[in-house]
């Protein structure tokens, strides 16, 4: 199977590949934009991979923080247990933005998909049965 990024020929697509853009930008915002000859998937698959990039690089030091028991004693059950969520959201900034990047991007590109989707002709109408 050979894989390429290069953009196909904007042309009407079927049902069919219009349903199979849709799947492949829910697995992979921009793919499915990319195979229906649009240009906005480079960008949607840009936005995806730089969501990852985000949360993998921002997770990291979160995990490290939490293995290292800070998290475990904001659980004390003496004191309020509001003192500590400004230093739990400085942790958790960075992953939820991440997610919140790649969730933009996924409804980008399905937001695409739909277009692409409402643009391919229906099929016949099947026959009515007397």
């Amino acid at each position: 199977m050979k894989g390429s990024l290069k953009l196909r020929s904007k042309r009407v697509l079927n049902r069919k590949e219009a349903w199979a853009c849709l799947t492949a930008n829910l697995a992979l915002p921009g793919s499915g934009s990319l195979a229906a000859g649009r240009a906005v998937g480079y960008v949607q698959l840009a936005a995806a991979f730089l969501a990852d990039i985000i949360c993998v690089v921002t997770a990291i030091p979160m995990f490290a923080w939490a293995m290292s028991g800070r998290l475990a004693a904001l659980q004390s059950p003496s004191g309020d247990p509001f003192q500590y969520l400004p230093e739990l959201w400085l942790h958790v900034r960075g992953p939820l933005a991440g997610i919140g990047v790649l969730v933009a991007a996924i409804l980008w590109a399905t937001m695409t998909s739909l277009s692409v989707l409402s643009q391919a002709p229906k099929e016949g109408v099947p026959p009515i049965i007397r």
